[in-house]
């Protein structure tokens, strides 16, 4: 195969690119043939592969429903008691990796080559940024988080992070954000943001598919079109499917707590499951409308609602405290940073294992779903530019969106307001927003919220799933992102008929863990690719 027709069945480079010379092409092993009406242009190991290891899971966990909750407990507590020490390594390298590519001459280099223009301006740029990551969690744990975190450290729980501090509402308060911060700032971005970058650079600069396994080509030069590259591509498509799953068995138990503390209507796993059922149908019907038809518009109503109930809270909050609670997290997340992110010594474990390991396997099994989206939108970027943006640009986002419904939940917990507190996580965002004006619509507007975020997810999932299984193909038929949009919707439901919202954080992790390996290796290979690549300045 030409290099002509691998361009054509991937990305087009552009300006000055170095097109790997290979005779074998990913494409090649692709099956593309038409059964009735319906077309398929799939790979055929990764895609079969993946296809029957979730059928099989589905089926497996359908049939021992009352044994696979114990099994997802122990295997969540020994993930995350015995591998948290790797995690916690793992996202600290994806960080310094960040941090060293921004000053270092490699930051010169530029996404699809030294003539390469950005096919976004800065804000529309900026604003895909400030989406591509931010789902389902944020409203979940937006106020719950800070809350748990604040209310640990201020009555001084074996749960609060650093020792809380016990008695001290400020310290408390300070400490709290930081924590949480600490789970939605740097880190998971760096995590996001080195995948993301090497799928942009051996995508847009190497002329490769745009597909994990081609940011491996330096280590394993033409191995990555044989079983190497596809172990790869399925660890990570398992990975994504698994880390959307859990993000949407949180949004249905969120939306189904919404509905029972507005309506009255039956909470319980039957009503998280009839929500998954439709919720999914819905993201079905957006995923054969397209990307611009449905995902794009989703998203674009998605960020208006949003930042909507957010200016709300911010006028009708706390509204001082909000502004000045901004700096000061930044200020008390910056302190505290160096030891949250050490895991040496720690006598935090509840906090650490509970929370910390967990969310950075959730972040590293969400990393090709955010990572490819990320690269799509940033050709023409430097790595300099590419990174600072990707690092600061969401982390403040996220710095903003805790700040302005955490800290509204610790005020109203310092003025005497407590329910939320107490409420269950899904609840306790309703809660919190009860005691504010129109509490009733603001809460209808968050109930939507989640479930658009659910439709976003899965949608967007399925596109980029899709696209690994197909070699890297953006444009693959529709009846696979159909296929992969209806098994995110079901293995979200048997894990919480398994297991519940444990089965859901176990299989995030499981998952997330061989994929941070992949990610550790990748690496290397994004800094041996970038040491290739020119790095003269557009227009020098």
């Amino acid at each position: 195969m030409s290099k002509k027709d691998r361009e054509n069945d991937s990305i087009k480079p552009e300006g000055d690119v170095t097109l790997i010379d290979t005779d074998y092409q990913i494409g090649q092993d692709n099956l593309d043939y038409q059964i009735g009406p319906f077309s398929f242009d799939i790979h055929n190991r990764v895609f079969l592969i993946s296809a029957i290891a979730v059928v099989l899971f589905v089926a497996i966990t359908l049939l021992f429903k009352s044994q696979a909750e114990p099994v997802f407990t122990s295997t969540r507590n020994w993930l995350t008691s015995n591998l948290d020490w790797f995690f916690m390594l793992a996202t600290n390298i994806f960080v310094i990796l960040a941090l060293v590519l921004i000053i270092s001459p490699l930051g010169r280099v530029r996404i699809g080559g030294t003539e390469a223009n950005p096919d976004f301006s800065y804000i529309s740029w900026f604003a895909m940024l400030f989406a591509a990551g931010m789902g389902i969690g944020l409203m979940f744990y937006g106020v719950s988080e800070p809350l748990t975190h604040f209310t640990e450290s201020f009555n001084g729980t074996a749960a609060a992070p650093l020792g809380g501090a016990e008695g001290d509402a400020a310290g408390a308060r300070r400490l709290g954000m930081a924590a949480t911060i600490y789970h939605w700032g740097l880190h998971p971005w760096a995590t996001y943001a080195i995948l993301a970058l090497g799928l942009a650079i051996f995508s847009f600069n190497k002329g490769l598919p745009l597909t994990v396994r081609s940011i491996f080509y330096p280590i394993l030069g033409e191995r990555v079109w044989g079983w190497p590259g596809h172990i790869i591509d399925i660890l990570a498509v398992l990975a994504t499917l698994f880390g959307l799953a859990t993000s949407l068995g949180f949004g249905a138990s969120q939306a189904s707590a919404g509905m029972n503390y507005l309506f009255n209507t039956p909470d319980g796993v039957g009503m998280q499951v009839f929500l998954v059922i439709g919720i999914t149908i819905i993201a079905l019907v957006s995923v054969m409308a397209g990307l611009d038809a449905g995902v794009k518009r989703l998203s674009e109503v998605n960020l208006a609602l949003a930042a909507l109930l957010m200016l709300f809270v911010i006028i009708v909050g706390p509204t001082l405290a909000i502004f000045t609670g901004f700096f000061d997290n930044i200020i008390s997340y910056i302190k505290a940073l160096p030891a949250l992110s050490n895991p040496v010594g720690r006598t935090d474990t509840s906090y650490m294992h509970g929370w910390t390991t967990f969310y950075w396997a959730w972040w590293i099994s969400w990393s090709p779903f955010v990572g490819m989206f990320i690269a799509r939108v940033s050709r023409g970027r430097t790595v300099r530019e590419f990174l600072i943006a990707v690092l600061l640009v969401p982390t403040l986002a996220c710095i903003l969106w805790m700040t302005v419904f955490g800290g509204t939940g610790i005020t109203q917990y310092l003025g005497g307001f407590t329910d939320a507190a107490t409420a269950a996580l899904p609840v306790q965002l309703f809660e919190m927003l009860s005691e504010l004006p129109i509490a009733q619509i603001t809460s209808l507007i968050g109930i939507i919220l989640v479930v658009v975020f659910f439709v976003t997810s899965s949608d967007s999932g399925s596109l980029v799933i899709d696209t690994i299984a197909a070699g890297g193909k953006v444009n693959a038929p529709t009846p696979q992102r159909v296929f992969w949009c209806t098994f995110e919707g079901l293995v979200a439901i048997v894990l919480m008929l398994g297991g519940g919202l444990v089965g859901l954080q176990a299989m995030a992790v499981s998952t997330g863990f061989p994929f941070a390996i992949v990610m550790l290796l990748s690496c290397i290979a994004l800094v041996k690719g970038l040491l290739e690549e020119p790095r003269k300045k557009k227009g020098a």
